[in-house]
Order: structure tokens, then C-alpha cells, then sequence
């Protein structure tokens, strides 16, 4: 099981699952994507909706090219590779064999490892409150997508911007199971705060992965 912060063997990686589908969040919502979800968490979020991601040796270890030829056999070029925490592992094999191939890498991270690894086209920076992220995230972040359980997340999520790049977009998203009650108010934050946009989970709602 993969529980601390550490890097494994770029030859082979744990996928949990890998699918084509659309972005249903942040910045690039609506377009084609092929997600990479990697096994190995141990941010420990309770309403994480993906636990299962947490221990990577639940999750078979696919090879770089098998994992590149997955994301080919579909006709968009925008790979997001996502978790678990996918930054406990070295990314930069997976990476720079995607890009060969066509394809802008995403990622979204909870910025909690030591290194971010791979070479990417965006960043989505996810913090959580649960594991204090590493302040060499804040200047790579391209997007501040921060979750909204409780009405004190909005603080926490102030709490990062003075770090960041001025290009950095900034997002707030409900927590799915929290959406009658959250929503409403994030609605009137970024009213009042119009440097915020809100993030759907607009997958959820289409039905899709």
C-alpha cells in the first residue's frame, strides 16, 4: 500500500481506471478528456467519493505505452491524470510519452508530495485541509480548485490566493453531497468576491464519468 509520500517506478504505474469521457470541472469543463486515475492517497479527505484509489496495490500496474495507447485510441488530445494523489508517483515518463504522442497532460493535486513531477500544460491545484500542501505547488498552479464542505472553507480557501500566480484562476466547488446547502452560499460569495468562479461537477449532473 502506498501511504506516504514517495515515488515508485515510472515503467509501470497503478491505474485505478482509465476512460474517455468529458471534463465535468475547473477551467476546461465541456471538453473531451481521457482521465488516468492513479491508485495512492494518503491525503485521507472523509467524503472522498473515490476511496478506493487510496491503496494502490488494489489497482494493476499498466505500462507507460499501455497507458499512452489507452488515451490514443480515442480522438481527443487532452489527457488529465488525476487520483488518488497521482503525485506520489514520478510522472515524468507518463508525461513526456503524452505529449510525444499529441496530448496536453493535465493534472489535478492536492500539491501535498514533495516534488511535482512531469511536465504539464495545466495544473489544478486542489488543497485540502486535511494534509498541508508543499509551497512549490503555488507558483506552478495554473487553477485554485478548492472544495466547499463547510462555510469555514471559504477562508481556507482565501488562505492560498496571496501565494499564487495573478494568472491563477480561482474556483469553488461544492462538495456534491453538500449541494443544496452549499451552493447557495457560494453563489452569493462569488457575487460579493468576483475574482471567484464556481465549479459544477457538471458530470454528475449529464450522468456521465
Amino acid at each position: 500500500m502506498l501511504t506516504e509520500q514517495q515515488t515508485t517506478d515510472t515503467t509501470t504505474l497503478p491505474v485505478m481506471e482509465a476512460f474517455y469521457t468529458l471534463q465535468g470541472e475547473g477551467a476546461h469543463t465541456g471538453r473531451a478528456a481521457y482521465f488516468i486515475r492513479l491508485g495512492g492517497c494518503d491525503v485521507g479527505c472523509h467524503w472522498c467519493d473515490v476511496k478506493e484509489s487510496w491503496d494502490a496495490s488494489l489497482h494493476p500496474q499498466l505500462s507507460i505505452d499501455q497507458i499512452v495507447a489507452g488515451a490514443a485510441a480515442h480522438p481527443g488530445r487532452m489527457a488529465v491524470i488525476t487520483g488518488g494523489e497521482p503525485l506520489m508517483h514520478d510522472l515524468t515518463t507518463l508525461t513526456n510519452a503524452l505529449q510525444t504522442a499529441g496530448f496536453s497532460t493535465n493534472i489535478e493535486t492536492s500539491g501535498v508530495c514533495t516534488a511535482v513531477t512531469g511536465s504539464w500544460n495545466w495544473i489544478c491545484f486542489s488543497p485540502k485541509k486535511f494534509k498541508k500542501p508543499n509551497p512549490a505547488i503555488y507558483g506552478l498552479a495554473n487553477e485554485l480548485k478548492v472544495i466547499i464542505y463547510n462555510a469555514s472553507d471559504f477562508a481556507f480557501a482565501e488562505s492560498f490566493v496571496p501565494h499564487l500566480r495573478p494568472d491563477c484562476k480561482l474556483f469553488l466547488q461544492t462538495e456534491w453531497s453538500r449541494s443544496n446547502e452549499m451552493l447557495p452560499r457560494i453563489v452569493d460569495y462569488v457575487k460579493n468576491n468576483p475574482q471567484w468562479q464556481i465549479s459544477l461537477q457538471t458530470h454528475k449532473y449529464m450522468d456521465i464519468p
